[in-house]
């Protein structure tokens, strides 16, 4: 099978072509991205299948069901557009394959989308950064004041790097197209259907723990290479690390906390704290309690810097192992 060889400089291809490209708006405007298909597939299901009326293990099988045969059809697609384009001859097939995966990776547009928000907090304008934010998180960003704002962008740089980059990335090099689509399936789900409310919290439990466990690994690899890359905001890679190891357990997800609470001690900012939520305050533990809370578009900028540190870090490291693998 063409990934059991070539997975990792196949996967270096894609983040290069992620990085330089992204999503061109010119072409997503003509097609549907397939990120958007599977959300619509997943919708669908949610609308059609969780009836409030039934019972609560009733929902939870439906929502399971749902959920596998989703990705079960998914990843048959994958596995059959990976298996033509491998009959290809080299490079026509890898490069078709590394084109494919560079869509499911959110490398630059995490970057456009978190970058947009610095530049009217800068110049005081919080509507329009409140509106710029919103784009990229979930909370009540009407309510949110300076700090408010920096933080959601903060944050959401870090986790993201995770759900956009190095576990689409690790799944990809591992099984291939099925490997990124599977996990972009798993995340997609996770984030329309994963809550724990009372709509969600038995039709969705099979897609939650799933995300769960796919990012088991790359969130803990995302911590690493944010801490790695805290110098690029003058932070310590030790602190960074120690704040991670104390205070990610202290996140209600299993996994976001490790690349948000490396982020925190990396800039030395506290990040997370009381946030809201369908209109209400959500108590959330601080990390790194200790750091700043001012947060301010400086701050966003540092992050960034971060960012594009651990991004190139991770670059590096999947070049290691294509350079390993072709010994």
């Amino acid at each position: 099978m063409l990934f059991l060889d070539d997975g990792p400089a196949i996967l270096l291809v894609a983040l290069g072509l992620d990085a330089v490209v992204g999503d061109p708006p010119w072409l997503w405007r003509r097609l549907p991205h397939p990120v958007a298909l599977i959300g619509r597939a997943i919708g669908a299901a949610d609308r059609g299948l969780n009836d409030a009326r039934l019972p609560f293990a009733t929902r939870r099988r439906r929502g399971g069901l749902a959920f596998a045969g989703i990705l079960l059809a998914g990843i048959a697609a994958a596995a059959f557009v990976e298996a033509v384009f491998a009959e290809l001859p080299w490079p026509i097939g890898s490069v078709l394959i590394a084109i494919l995966g560079a869509i499911f990776l959110a490398q630059r547009s995490l970057y456009d989308h978190v970058h947009v928000v610095e530049a009217p907090l800068a110049d005081g304008n919080l509507a329009a950064a409140r509106s710029a934010v919103s784009h990229v998180v979930g909370r009540d960003t009407a309510r949110l004041d300076e700090a408010g704002i920096a933080r959601a962008a903060i944050e959401t740089t870090a986790e993201s790097f995770c759900d956009g980059v190095v576990a689409p990335a690790f799944w990809f090099a591992l099984f291939g197209l099925p490997g990124i689509v599977a996990y972009k399936i798993i995340n997609t789900a996770d984030s329309m259907i994963g809550h724990d409310d009372a709509r969600h919290r038995a039709f969705g439990f099979f897609a939650a723990k799933t995300d769960d466990l796919v990012n088991l690994i790359p969130a803990r690899l995302s911590g690493a290479l944010v801490a790695l890359a805290a110098p690029l905001a003058r932070g310590r890679i030790g602190h960074a690390f120690s704040i991670m190891l104390r205070d990610a357990p202290k996140h209600a997800s299993p996994n976001a906390g490790w690349p948000e609470a490396a982020m925190a001690g990396g800039l030395d900012v506290a990040l997370l704290g009381p946030t809201p939520y369908g209109g209400e305050l959500t108590d959330k533990a601080w990390l790194n309690p200790e750091g700043r809370r001012e947060a301010g578009a400086r701050d966003i900028r540092r992050g960034l810097r971060v960012y594009l540190g651990a991004a190139a870090l991770h670059a590096l490291l999947w070049a290691i192992v294509a350079a390993i693998a072709a010994l």
